[in-house]
């Protein structure tokens, strides 16, 4: 697992660097705790650096330089399945009918 920490926060828009480390891959998922939320972003290019630019995929409200940055190692994942027929999910795959998460 990858560790990096943000360099800068643009509105939806956050630059994370990994220093010493090995990039996280275009479309991958990483996850940043912002005052007890998990917030995730993907990583949508390599500018250069060390740094990858990414497009938050939850409100940016709270975060700021030098937050810590896990790289999840995957992409984005949805349930599927029956389980999910007839359900409502937002873009990470959790349930917003009010139901279980599958």
């Amino acid at each position: 697992m990858h560790i990096g920490k943000i360099v800068q926060v643009m509105g939806p828009v956050v630059d994370v660097l990994f220093e010493n480390q090995e990039l996280p891959a275009i479309e991958d998922a990483l996850e940043v705790d912002n005052n007890g939320r998990v917030c995730v972003m993907e990583v949508a290019q390599h500018i250069g650096n060390n740094v990858v630019r990414c497009i938050m995929l939850a409100p940016s409200e709270g975060l700021h330089r030098d937050m810590e940055v896990r790289a999840t190692g995957s992409g984005i994942r949805v349930p599927v399945g029956e389980q999910t027929l007839g359900r409502l999910f937002n873009v990470l795959g959790q349930a917003i009918d009010g139901g279980s998460q599958p």
